[in-house]
This record gives structure tokens, C-alpha cells and sequence, in this order.
């Protein structure tokens, strides 16, 4: 064996640990590489926004991105479509030709955005809708029982009145399938009382402050003496506040059957409980208070990404409905996550606005708390 075959033989073995070196750095790199490169590109499609209830619930899916379970698996993206069913179709089509692998969505309409919902699945995007409801059947659902939340409350009412009076009422959203259920199923209900007349209705948009312009409208020819009750989306704490601003007494206030508003919540406690000289303050109101809760967005999000993992779940996810009765109220006094766990259904008027919603406890998200509701930051 001359020198140089000797020196290429002693060469092999550096030459191969050099690569084999490489190899390993390179796999020891890899799956740093791999996390980021596997990440879910979700998109959040929201609707309108004007409310408290939507800035809660994106908030919740935000800090949902951001759990220790979900941050290195979630890169999310939210766009706003407004009310306009044309733009969040065209956003759609856009989330999915920017590589969704899942969309998030709060639908303007049950049905006009099915071809794009359709479109989506087609290409493997899980499409999953909070709140408001598809009709599209590769779409999933994650609601309450929109129809009974409006005729619990409604029946309500209409037993607390003893079946006859005068009744304002406040709706939601038009055109959406939520809007559309409780309404239906309010004045189904009302009908079968032929003692209540419905003397005047508003569309409130989920906003206190659009409740109260409504009611203002109303009482141009309604005054508070010719109104035995009220059914409001939202807007119960509005309503009641302006009576106390009429200088109508806390025990004379009309009863209302209306949304989890943590201003309704306070108001609802027995009174002192939350003390104070305007209307964020407890008088014990007579009131149901039923939720739509703001987690539902973030347990979309979980759903979705555990499906994206290989673990499938129904079409229609219903969840539980928030009902509170005045004789059930109760404060909670540091919004902890136990304190949730345990049923308290109002949070300290110092904490939140009286629009804020108080229904956010799920075990289903048990990792998101008042933190997260109020800032979109996990808990």
C-alpha cells in the first residue's frame, strides 16, 4: 500500500465523523426548525365588533393562542368583516388561499357564506363558527341554545307580569342566526299570553349604548307608567338606570329579562351589596339573566386545533346556558379562577365596565379567567 492510498484511508473516518457531525447538528437544529415550520396558520374571521361581548371573546381567543398547550402550535391572524356578509365571503376565500389550515369565525349570516365555508372544507380547512351559527354541513358549531335562551327568559317575563302588560323589546344583531332564534322564540312565547301586547321594539346591536338611543326612541311615545316589562338582548342595566335617573324608586324598577352585562349582575345582588349613589350599584332587580358566553370563540379555537391533531368532534357543540335569577346572585371579589369555578356571577364595579360580560367560566377553558377576558394575555 503506497503513501497515498494509506493517507485516504486514514482520511475516511475524519471525513465521515465530519459529516456525521453535520448530520447531527442538523437534526439537533431540526426541530426547532420543524416547530415553527408546523405551526397552524388559524384565522379568526369576526363580524361586527361594536360591542362588549365581541371584544370579550376575541380576547378569550387571543390568550386561548397563547396557553402553554397552544402557543407553539397556533399562529393566529384576526380580521374584522364589519356586518357586510359580501366582505367576511371575500376574506374567507383570502384565508384560505394564504394557507389556513383552520377558520375561526363569527358568521354575519347562517347561510350566506356556506359556498365559501363549502370552498374552504374542500381544500382541508377545518371551519368552525362561534356563537352564531352555518347551515353549511362541513362547518361546525359551537353554541348555546339560542332558541331557548330567548324562551327561558321570555316565559320568565311573562310569569313575572302575571301574563298580562305592556313589553318593550330590544333585539340584537339583524340577520344573524343568534338575533333570529331568541326573537322567534320570544315572541312565540308572547303570543300565547293573549294579556301582553308588545307595545314597541328596538334594535339594539348587543350595545348598551344603542339599547339606550332605542329606548329613548320608545319612550317619545311610551312613558315609563304605560310599561309593565322589558325583554332585552342587551340593555337591562341601560333600562334600569334610566328609570333611576327618572327618579323612579329601586323596589318601582320595570323587571327585565335580559343579558349577563356585569352592570345587570350588580344590580341584580341584594341591595347593598355594591353600594353607591348611581345606577352600577346592587338593588336587588327583579331579573333573569341569561349568557351567551364569550369562551365559546376560545373553545372554537381549542377544537379546532385538536382536530387539526387528529381528534375529531361533532358538528354541533351546545353549551351549557347561563341562567341567573336575582335570588342567585353573587359577587365575586377577586375574579380567581376558583372563585369562577364556584358560581359567583358578578366582578366589582371598580374592575369592569357595566357593559362587560360576566358569563367567561368554562371548565371546558378552565385555563382562561378574568385575565384573560379583560386583557386577551392567558391567566
Amino acid at each position: 500500500m503506497n503513501l497515498v492510498t494509506k493517507w485516504i484511508n486514514r482520511a475516511r473516518p475524519l471525513a465521515c465523523q465530519v459529516t456525521l457531525g453535520i448530520a447531527c447538528a442538523a437534526a439537533l437544529l431540526a426541530p426547532g426548525v420543524a416547530a415553527a415550520a408546523e405551526k397552524y396558520k388559524i384565522f379568526l374571521s369576526m363580524s361586527y365588533v361594536g360591542n362588549d361581548w365581541q371584544s370579550e371573546a376575541a380576547n378569550m381567543i387571543k390568550a386561548a393562542a397563547a396557553t402553554p398547550a397552544l402557543r407553539d402550535k397556533v399562529d393566529l391572524e384576526i380580521q374584522v368583516a364589519g356586518t357586510d356578509a359580501q366582505k367576511q365571503i371575500q376574506q374567507i376565500n383570502s384565508m384560505v388561499q394564504a394557507g389556513a389550515k383552520a377558520i375561526i369565525v363569527y358568521p354575519v349570516s347562517p347561510t350566506a357564506l356556506n359556498r365559501a365555508i363549502k370552498n374552504a372544507c374542500s381544500k382541508g380547512v377545518v371551519v368552525v363558527a362561534y356563537d352564531g351559527e352555518v347551515t353549511e354541513p362541513c362547518a361546525h358549531n359551537v353554541t348555546i341554545d339560542q332558541h331557548e335562551a330567548g324562551r327561558v327568559t321570555a316565559e320568565w317575563l311573562a310569569k313575572t307580569i302575571n301574563g298580562k302588560g305592556n313589553i318593550v323589546l330590544i333585539t340584537g344583531v339583524p340577520g344573524t342566526s343568534v338575533d333570529r332564534a331568541r326573537t322567534d322564540a320570544a315572541k312565540e312565547v308572547f303570543a300565547k299570553y293573549p294579556g301582553i301586547k308588545v307595545v314597541a321594539e328596538g334594535v339594539g346591536m348587543w350595545s348598551q349604548a344603542t339599547a339606550k338611543t332605542e329606548l329613548s326612541k320608545i319612550l317619545a311615545t311610551n312613558s315609563w307608567d304605560k310599561i309593565d316589562g322589558l325583554w332585552m338582548q342587551v340593555g337591562c342595566f341601560t333600562a334600569a338606570s334610566m328609570q333611576l335617573e327618572a327618579g323612579i324608586a329601586d323596589d318601582k324598577i320595570k323587571p327585565c329579562a335580559g343579558e349577563s352585562s356585569n352592570g345587570h349582575r350588580i344590580q341584580m345582588l341584594p341591595a347593598g351589596t355594591v353600594k353607591g349613589t348611581g345606577s352600577y350599584r346592587s338593588f336587588g332587580y327583579r331579573s333573569i339573566s341569561y349568557g351567551s358566553p364569550p369562551y365559546s370563540g376560545a373553545y372554537a379555537l381549542k377544537l379546532a386545533v385538536a382536530k387539526l391533531d387528529g381528534k375529531d368532534f361533532p358538528n354541533h357543540v351546545k353549551l351549557a346556558l347561563p341562567l341567573v335569577e336575582t335570588s342567585q346572585s353573587k359577587l365575586c371579589t377577586t375574579g380567581s379562577i376558583d372563585e369562577l369555578r364556584a358560581g359567583c356571577t358578578a366582578f366589582p364595579p371598580d374592575k369592569v365596565p357595566p357593559g362587560w360580560f360576566a358569563d367567561i367560566y368554562s371548565d371546558q377553558t378552565q385555563e382562561l379567567g378574568f385575565g384573560a377576558a379583560l386583557t386577551g394575555k392567558p391567566d
